[in-house]
Parts: structure tokens; sequence; C-alpha cells
């Protein structure tokens, strides 16, 4: 598997335009998607009600965009993980498109809010990692049709 870049944030007004040469360049390979509705449904490590809330804060956070790239931060493949704890207690494990991000800060909080304003949550942390490195992979069916890549 060859090397992944991340996205250039010297001019982040063209990052679309860079993920369209970056396709271009190379045409996607596997898709590395979240998980399916259908695979959440079936995850077996959730009692019914975590699996509901699961969905909720996937429709909250799906609130949130990168405000480069006008796709919601589910879509776009930044979102590792959405652990909930037996009390409600939600862990959103999630990246950046680049690791110098000049958003990160904005972004980050978003997502913790919007997560914390489900009814259901009880707490709501977001903790920001770069290991695996985004690649354009991650983004959904929507998102590449949203931006024109697909």
């Amino acid at each position: 598997m060859p090397d992944r870049k991340p996205l250039s944030v010297m001019n982040p007004n063209d990052k679309v335009e860079q993920l369209r040469q970056a396709f271009a360049a190379e045409p996607s390979a596997k898709k590395m998607s979240d998980e399916s509705l259908i695979d959440r449904a079936a995850d077996s490590t959730l009692s019914d009600r975590q699996k509901v809330l699961k969905e909720k804060v996937i429709d909250a956070i799906r609130t949130v965009y990168d405000p480069e790239i006008p796709v919601n931060v589910y879509d776009l493949g930044l979102i590792y993980g959405i652990d909930i704890d037996p009390e409600n207690r939600v862990k959103v494990t999630m990246t950046l498109t680049a690791p110098g991000c000049p958003v990160a800060g904005q972004i980050v909080a978003e997502v913790e809010k919007k997560v914390e304003e489900v009814d259901e949550v009880k707490s709501g942390e977001v903790e920001l990692v770069f290991e695996p490195q985004w690649t354009k992979e991650r983004m959904s069916e929507a998102a590449l049709l949203d931006l024109g890549l697909i």
C-alpha cells in the first residue's frame, strides 16, 4: 500500500480541489467507511438502548461540518469510533483531514457539544487521534457524491 499523505493545509480554501486531484491521481481502493446501520444493529456488544442512543449520537454528529469541506464530519470519515458505556457516557474517537488543521479546536469542541446535547447522554468526550491517518477512502458514498468525486 503506498504511503498516504495528508491534505495540505497551506491553502485550506482549496481542500476540495485537493481531494478531487487526489482521486484523479489515485482511484479509490477498498472503501474503509464506517460501519453501516445494519452492522451497528447487529453489534452484540451494545444493548438495544445503547444502539438507539448510538444512532442519535451519529445523527447529532452529522450536524457538524468541516468548514473547509462542505461535508459533515461523520460522512467525511473523521469519526473512528463511538463508545457508549452502561451509564450513557459517550466517548468519540476522531481525527482530522490533516494534523495541522487550522479549525481543529472548533471541530472537536462542536462534536463534543453536539454529543452532550443528546438527551440520554450523561457526558461526552472526544479523543483526537492521528493514527491511523485519515485518507480519502474513509469518506462515505454520500460525501463522495456531495463533492462530485463519484
